[in-house]
C-alpha cells in the first residue's frame, strides 16, 4: 500500500508540473507599447541675464548750449555783414562747479571808450546799466542747483566798435573758473553758463 500511495502522489506532482504554462520554452514576453528609446536631452543652460542698460544722463551744459540763442524774445538775431563779425551773440562757455557762490568781474578790454552793458542772471536783470572802465567791477551771485546763465548785453559800442570787455569768474574758494573776453555789437549778448552740481 505504501508503494501504491507513493506512485499516486508522484503521478499527481508530475501532472501538476506540466500544467504550468510559464515553464513552456515557447513563452514570449509581451513587448512594451513604445519600443523607441527616447534620447535624454540635457537641460539647456540658461544664459546669464545682461545687466540692464542705464540710460546716460543728458549733459545739461550741451543741452543749454544747443538752445541758448534760439529764443528771439531774449536774443537779437545775428546780422553779420561782410567784414563785420561782432553783430552776433557770443557764447563764452559752459563750466561745471560745486561752488555755492560765484564772483563775476569785468572791465573794458581795449581802451576805455564808454562801453555800457546790462547784466542778466537766468534772464532776470541784476545790473540795469554798467559803464565799463579800466578797473574791474563785478558782483557775487548765489548759484542754484543746475543751470545758472549769465548774459552781458551790450547797450552801446562806445567810441570804438565793438563793445569789448574782459571778464573773470571765480568760485567761492577764489579759484578762477573762466577768464576771457567778449566782442559784441549793440543789442547782442555774451553768455556764460555755470552748472552747479
Amino acid at each position: 500500500m505504501k508503494k501504491s500511495l507513493f506512485l499516486i502522489i508522484a503521478i499527481g506532482v508530475f501532472q501538476c508540473g506540466f500544467a504550468q504554462d510559464e515553464l513552456n520554452n515557447k513563452f514570449k514576453a509581451i513587448p512594451p507599447k513604445d519600443l523607441k528609446v527616447k534620447e535624454v536631452i540635457p537641460p539647456k543652460e540658461t544664459p546669464k541675464p545682461e545687466p540692464p542698460i542705464v540710460p546716460a544722463q543728458p549733459d545739461l551744459l550741451k543741452l543749454a548750449e544747443a538752445g541758448l540763442f534760439k529764443n528771439s524774445n531774449l536774443y537779437k538775431k545775428e546780422a553779420n555783414t561782410e567784414g563785420i563779425f561782432y553783430r552776433r551773440n557770443q557764447y563764452l562757455g559752459g563750466f561745471k562747479t560745486q561752488s555755492f557762490t560765484a564772483t563775476v568781474r569785468y572791465r573794458d578790454a581795449a581802451f576805455v571808450d564808454g562801453d555800457k552793458i546790462k547784466v542778466y542772471l537766468n534772464d532776470q536783470v541784476i545790473e540795469p546799466e554798467v559803464v565799463m572802465d579800466g578797473e574791474f567791477k563785478g558782483f557775487k551771485i548765489n548759484l542754484i542747483n543746475g543751470i545758472n546763465k549769465i548774459d552781458f548785453e551790450a547797450l552801446n559800442e562806445g567810441f570804438a566798435s565793438p563793445n569789448t570787455a574782459e571778464f573773470q569768474v571765480y568760485d567761492d574758494k577764489g579759484t578762477v573758473i573762466e577768464s576771457s573776453q567778449w566782442n559784441v555789437g549793440t543789442g547782442y549778448k555774451a553768455a556764460i553758463i555755470l552748472l552747479k552740481e
